[in-house]
């Protein structure tokens, strides 16, 4: 009897602030550029908060048709994006069989929340007593995955996973998983957030987490979470499969922990966090002495930074004073439920090109944070193994553990 089955990495696909596609964000992780910035969208002004990792120089129309626009949400738009992106790097060629055994698993917290926002607005704000017959399909959390199985037609399973900003987290464990057992050859999986319209900043402003001027994780004088929009997504392929066919492998998919703080809505539990922590490293057949680099949550919001810290410290003991520890939500801003996917871009960024994307904006040490946050400046470091952790509302923690090709 085999053992259960090596899933790798085969292609990876982007666009968020940083950049319109995975090479252009994997150059301003490197140069530790901001791609947050005064935020562009109707009645910004009616807003405390007014910035964002918006994504820049976006021309819908220069991507989709007009039928297609009527149809695609903002996250749904961008996923396509990031989906085509991967599967041409991959260059996944799968038979009609195969097809019947490939699927898509996205990530989304808000799903298509533009389209909420307008269709409110030509209601309440314009009187209209009509909205357009596609707004159900178009701002379903399950649309992006919909039209990624149907444009790149994968019959196997399809669906989407919502746990806030552990969603995409959750949705590439589960996708994981399901080459792993067998159930499916290849996944084409991932998240996508697009927040940054007036009604989901006012939604956000009301939980007073958010911060007016920059997101500076880690650091004694944070002041709050940013917010950023945009997707990415990756195949994920079983192993053999792969060098059969001479693809280039970009990382190793080795473990996932998922647990639940069961504790409080809002708040969240180094306890929780630490759980999760350990059980993708036991998954990942990895001690904590082989883990180089974490991506962490790292929000920017006192008590996650605090507890996240707690929690390494607890899981990583002696090992964690030479472990990197770093948040690149203080360049993307925090994707939500699509946060996850684009931080497995620093992770592998990290394996392949032994470069560890920083944490910017820290300006001073908070004794309750004192790892090594990779400060302000990418660092040039050989890793073997890499933790990406997502720890979300409702105590909803999931971890995900990779190993270089």
């Amino acid at each position: 009897m085999t053992g259960p089955r090596r899933v790798v990495i085969t292609g990876a696909g982007t666009i968020n602030s940083l950049g319109h596609d995975v090479p252009s964000t994997l150059d301003a992780m490197r140069e530790g550029r901001c791609g947050i910035g005064p935020l562009n969208l109707r009645d910004a002004e009616r807003l405390s908060i007014r910035i964002g990792g918006q994504v820049k120089g976006y021309d819908e129309q220069a991507h989709f048709d007009r039928q297609q626009i009527a149809l695609y949400d903002r996250f749904t738009q961008f996923t396509l994006l990031a989906a085509a992106q991967a599967m041409a790097q991959s260059g996944i060629v799968l038979s009609d069989e195969e097809r019947d055994r490939a699927g898509v698993v996205l990530g989304t917290a808000g799903g298509g929340v533009n389209t909420w926002d307008d269709s409110y607005r030509s209601v309440y704000e314009e009187g209209k007593n009509r909205v357009h017959p596609f707004v159900v399909p178009k701002l379903m959390n399950s649309a992006a995955a919909s039209h990624v199985s149907m444009t790149h037609d994968l019959r196997g399973p399809s669906f989407t996973v919502a746990t806030a900003c552990s969603s995409s987290n959750h949705a590439m464990g589960l996708a994981f998983q399901m080459v792993r057992s067998g159930l499916c050859e290849a996944m084409l999986t991932g998240g996508s957030e697009a927040m940054l319209c007036f009604g989901g900043i006012k939604a956000w402003e009301g939980l007073r987490v958010m911060s007016k001027d920059a997101c500076r994780p880690f650091s004694a004088n944070r002041n709050g979470m940013v917010q950023g929009e945009g997707a990415a997504v990756f195949v994920f392929e079983e192993h053999d499969r792969a060098r059969a066919r001479g693809a280039e492998i970009l990382a190793e998919v080795a473990g996932f922990g998922m647990t639940a703080d069961a504790a409080d809505i809002v708040m969240p539990s180094a306890l929780g966090a630490e759980r999760a922590m350990r059980v993708a490293l036991r998954d990942a057949g990895l001690s904590p002495e082989d883990v180089g680099y974490i991506n962490a949550h790292g929000t920017g919001t006192a008590a996650n930074d605090k507890s996240e810290c707690a929690s390494v410290s607890h899981v990583f003991g002696a090992a964690a004073d030479r472990l990197m520890i770093s948040s690149t939500k203080s360049m993307h801003g925090h994707l939500i439920g699509g946060t996850g996917a684009v931080e497995l871009l620093a992770c592998i960024m990290a394996l392949r090109d032994g470069v560890i994307a920083p944490t910017i904006g820290y300006e001073m040490p908070d004794p309750e944070c004192a790892l090594d946050v990779v400060p302000n400046v990418a660092r040039e470091a050989r890793v073997d193994a890499v933790l990406s952790n997502a720890f979300a509302f409702g105590g909803l923690n999931a971890v995900l553990a990779l190993r270089a090709a």
